[in-house]
């Protein structure tokens, strides 16, 4: 089966079609999406975002800002930009969309997958940003591949299945990655709408379950539009600018 792992939409449209016409045109076809949470926060096309994700075969995770709109999570812990866009959004989504964030669970086992948006021992609020957090996560992990978002930056951790070595890499976009049964992952596919690397343009990955076969991609998007749509909601400047430098 051919995924297409996405996670972080929030709420940007544009970025979310351009992943899928990418996917469809460019890619391996794939059969699901799969979605690691945050569907929405930051963005100003919520509603957008989530009715075209239920037209496709899809699982999709709860994530922090998922939880937050629902309100599952205090808004205290969300810096203040973040939680404007939250209360925005509770104003501004459908009922149905917002049952659909709040039916949402914070982790599903798809076979030797486990996905979940943030980690597998916290699956909706722990970064795993360094080695050291990964190998405490593994610890603990009984799936052989744990798929995770939450921080915007694409990334594959490995413990190593004969010395229990954990090691970091920054994947290659385009170049496929074979992924070894007798070892352990933990891999982050980035951001679809905010990606946090450096790079601005969207993120996502292929994923052949049958060949367990990793394949990273990035996407140009019409940026400017999503902006222009933020702005006409008074979102907070940093939140439109910064999409320009994918910080």
């Amino acid at each position: 089966m051919h995924c297409l792992v996405i996670s972080d939409i929030h709420a940007n449209l544009a970025a979310l079609e351009a992943v899928l016409a990418d996917a469809k045109e460019h890619a391996q076809p794939f059969d699901i999406v799969w979605c690691l949470g945050d569907v929405v926060g930051y963005g100003a096309e919520p509603n957008e975002c989530i009715d075209l994700l239920r037209t496709l075969p899809h699982v999709c995770l709860a994530g922090n800002h998922d939880w937050a709109v629902v309100g599952k999570l205090d808004l205290r812990t969300f810096h203040e930009q973040a939680a404007y866009v939250v209360e925005w959004t509770q104003e501004n989504i459908s009922s149905q969309n917002m049952s659909f964030l709040r039916s949402r669970p914070d982790m599903q086992p798809q076979e030797e997958y486990l996905l979940v948006h943030a980690s597998p021992r916290e699956p909706i609020w722990e970064y795993i940003t360094d080695v050291n957090v990964a190998e405490e996560n593994f610890e603990g992990m009984t799936a052989t591949f744990c798929l995770v978002g939450h921080t915007h930056v694409p990334v594959v951790f490995v413990q190593d299945g004969r010395t229990g070595n954990v090691h970091v890499s920054i994947p290659s976009v385009n170049v496929p990655i074979v992924l070894k049964r007798d070892s352990k992952y933990i891999i982050n596919p980035g951001s679809v709408g905010q990606p946090r690397d450096g790079d601005p343009r969207a993120a996502y990955a292929i994923l052949d379950t049958a060949t367990a076969t990793w394949t990273p991609h990035r996407v140009e998007y019409p940026i400017k539009l999503t902006q222009k749509k933020m702005k006409s909601f008074h979102f907070p400047p940093r939140l439109v600018e910064r999409l320009n430098y994918g910080r």
